[in-house]
């Protein structure tokens, strides 16, 4: 379907509510994506919309929602008036939460009701405003399923299903869990599924749940943003975190997420670049909710400079202006690459994204270019000279200090242990401290016990020692 202009929301025919809203917000001209889907979706059509992330799209599908569900909007405190007409489902719980601020804006001047639930937090404190009634409820899978199981919610009303980030959900394993939410919906609704690519899989699912869907597509399919430069840089792994911290001190203006494959990886690399006196934090899977939301805030107020982070945790993060992406090791997953890279260039914004390969990974880098269908320009990498390590002072003798092999640090000498005296000097040490009066006790046994230790070698070298140095002395005294 071609691209349309408008002029302005106001042409969209939505809700004067609604319009207020969106104004307040400073939006004034809809994105392709919104001018596209909106009206679409105000016909109550399917639609299977492909955009990037930073399009938009969130308020491609909350917008008409909201204006269809206005006239069944109330302010009665019964929870009856307020069943879940609207469910959206994402992949994450940082989209989740994005959506669901989004949607809160777009509907603070009306009556109706929303919620956001997802895993990692305790189940208890979302059931209460559950049972209070909510029109429109954004929902992670995994924790809606939970609160179906516990009778918490009921979702025999529901007139609108959205699937945001549906090629996200497929790659996360979701299947089987949408599977079981759509036999629990009812037959008679509207869907609009919105993806970043369009794979075979994801037309599979098209096909299970969308009834003769309108195709969107605001930018080639699998495309990236053509307002994001792209290029890599080849480096040995071994030099990455090096030329990672030259490239962040270039850009040390600008913020930055830098994107791992592991969690594991992540928290590594976190910890180094604040030994190299980089504010920055990491976001993973193994962080909690409240870790996670303290690390964006701080991302967002600007105290922190880097963001670490794994593909799944950053997906659906809202941050504006962000002008650099940095993948520091890349996706076996070439969709991935796609997904990364549209965290920066948002809302027609200019963005830089830029790739660190090794040799192990350009097998990878090439199946990402085949899906984008375009060749990035590769440099190797240039590793500043002048860099000095961070345990060390800066000293004539540091130049080039990360092009010398590895010398491990020197072992520590063996404490020198006095030659074992002969038996027969053993003997006459033992002669002589029996005429001094000198006789073992239990007490002066365990001690030696104490200060030897309880191996039998190390008993053994300490009694060596104490031999020795007593014929030492008696010598020294003859």
């Amino acid at each position: 379907m071609s691209e349309q202009t408008t002029v302005d929301f106001r042409a969209l025919g939505l809700a004067e509510p609604l319009l207020k809203a969106i104004d307040e917000s400073g939006y004034t001209t809809p994105t392709p994506i919104q001018a596209q889907a909106i009206p679409l979706a105000l016909q109550r059509m399917d639609l299977m919309a492909g955009a990037q992330t930073g399009t938009g799209k969130t308020a491609a599908f909350s917008l008409p929602i909201l204006h269809t569900l206005l006239p069944l909007s109330s302010s009665s405190t019964s929870p009856a008036k307020h069943p879940i007409r609207a469910l959206v489902l994402a992949p994450t719980r940082e989209l989740a939460i994005q959506v669901y601020d989004n949607i809160k804006t777009y509907a603070k001047h009306t009556h109706l009701r929303s919620l956001v639930v997802y895993g990692g937090v305790d189940i208890k404190t979302q059931t209460p405003i559950l049972k209070t009634g909510v029109e429109i409820l954004v929902a992670t899978p995994g924790r809606l399923l939970d609160h179906v199981e516990q009778k918490t919610l009921s979702l025999s009303q529901v007139q609108f299903l959205v699937l945001d980030e549906a090629d996200r959900m497929l790659d996360m394993g979701f299947m089987p869990d949408l599977k079981r939410i759509l036999a629990l919906l009812p037959k008679q609704r509207q869907n609009l599924m919105f993806s970043a690519t369009f794979s075979d899989e994801i037309k599979k699912l098209a096909d299970a749940f969308l009834n003769n869907p309108t195709l969107i597509e605001v930018a080639r399919s699998n495309a990236t943003n053509d307002n994001v430069e792209q290029k890599a840089y080849l480096v040995n792994s071994d030099q990455k975190q090096r030329f990672l911290v030259q490239l962040l001190k270039q850009y040390a203006n600008q913020q930055v997420i830098v994107f791992t494959k592991t969690k594991l990886s992540a928290s590594k690399l976190a910890r180094a670049l604040e030994r190299d006196q980089i504010p920055c934090s990491a976001i993973h899977g193994d962080k909690s909710q409240k870790e996670r939301i303290e690390a964006l805030d701080a991302f967002k107020a600007g105290t922190i400079h880097a963001l670490v982070a794994t593909d799944v945790a950053a997906r659906g993060l809202d941050i504006s202006d962000l002008p650099l992406v940095i993948n520091y090791e890349i996706s076996t997953a070439p969709e991935d690459y796609v997904h990364r890279i549209g965290r920066t260039g948002r809302a027609g914004a200019k963005g830089i994204a830029i790739s660190l390969i090794d040799e192990d990974e350009t097998k990878y880098f090439d199946d990402i270019e085949k899906l984008i269908k375009k060749q990035i320009p590769k440099e190797k990498a240039t590793i500043n000279t002048a860099s000095r390590p961070r345990t060390s002072k800066a000293t004539s003798a540091d130049e080039g200090w990360f092009q010398q092999p590895y010398q491990p640090a020197a072992a520590a000498a063996p404490k020198e242990v006095p030659a074992k005296p002969s038996t027969a000097k053993r003997k006459v040490v033992a002669a002589l401290l029996g005429g001094f009066g000198f006789k073992a006790t239990p007490q002066t046994r365990n001690q030696a016990k104490r200060g030897a230790g309880n191996k039998p070698r190390q008993k053994a070298q300490a009694s060596d020692i104490a031999q020795a140095e007593v014929v030492e002395a008696i010598s020294a005294q003859s």
